[in-house]
């Protein structure tokens, strides 16, 4: 990848996240905290009801909504109207700490609507949903890190973490290994699913990351990928 084509991609990849955070400010100001401080004022949601010890309601806020974000990507594959969003995140053809940025600004609204969901329904504990966020970005962040980390170092660390060899998987052009690997913190919902793949079939160095459909610069260009949802075909 040359340099000129990789400092677009920076450019758009940025771009999308600073316009997903402004539209985030005028639709959802306080976002899912703000969705956790809006149930606990009112007592809705289950932990609320029931009572529920403050630490084990924290706990199992943060589990279940791993589960309901490993449960989005899942649907965001398999959900045409969805997946025509999601492939933006798809379409990159690099790799790197900027593609856990791509994000369509609908991806992000639906994304959050879903989550304001289930904080409600939960009645989750507003520091649960603090750190959820915050752990949540961190590891988006660090799953998309173009590093190498030592293999049996990776085999350890994923057992409990997604590590950026396991998501790179889930960026392969190969089908299958796109709809595999989706999860972002924990490793668990993908083995016990079954949709996990320990390594891509043509090996890390010669797999193909992005959609077979949209190769080409004009996939890092800004204007080109906030039409991409409204352009036909399932884009692999």
């Amino acid at each position: 990848m040359t340099g000129a084509l990789r400092t677009r991609r920076w450019f758009t990849n940025i771009s999308l996240l600073l316009i997903s955070s402004a539209l985030l400010r005028v639709i959802f100001p306080a976002a899912a905290v703000g969705a956790a401080f809006w149930a606990e004022a009112r007592g809705w949601g289950l932990f609320h009801q029931l009572d529920v010890n403050p630490f084990l309601a924290g706990v199992l806020s943060f589990v279940v909504l791993d589960f309901a974000v490993w449960l989005e990507h899942v649907a965001s594959h398999k959900i045409p109207l969805l997946w025509r969003i999601h492939r933006v995140h798809h379409a990159d053809t690099g790799f790197d700490v900027t593609t856990g940025l791509r994000f369509h600004p609908l991806e992000i609204l639906v994304s959050m609507l879903w989550k304001v969901a289930v904080v409600m329904s939960l009645g989750a504990p507003i520091i649960s949903v603090l750190v959820f966020e915050i752990v949540l970005n961190g590891t988006s962040m660090f799953n998309h890190a173009n590093i190498d980390i030592p293999r049996p170092v990776d085999r350890l660390l994923r057992l409990f973490l997604v590590t950026p060899d396991m998501h790179r998987v889930h960026h392969s052009s190969i089908r299958r290994e796109t709809d595999s690997n989706y999860g972002f913190n924990f490793p668990f919902w993908d083995r016990l699913f079954r949709t996990y793949v320990a390594e891509p079939s043509q090996g890390h160095e010669k797999m193909q990351i992005g959609l077979s459909q949209f190769r080409g610069t004009h996939v890092a260009r800004i204007l080109w990928v906030l039409a991409l949802p409204f352009r036909a075909g399932r884009g692999q």
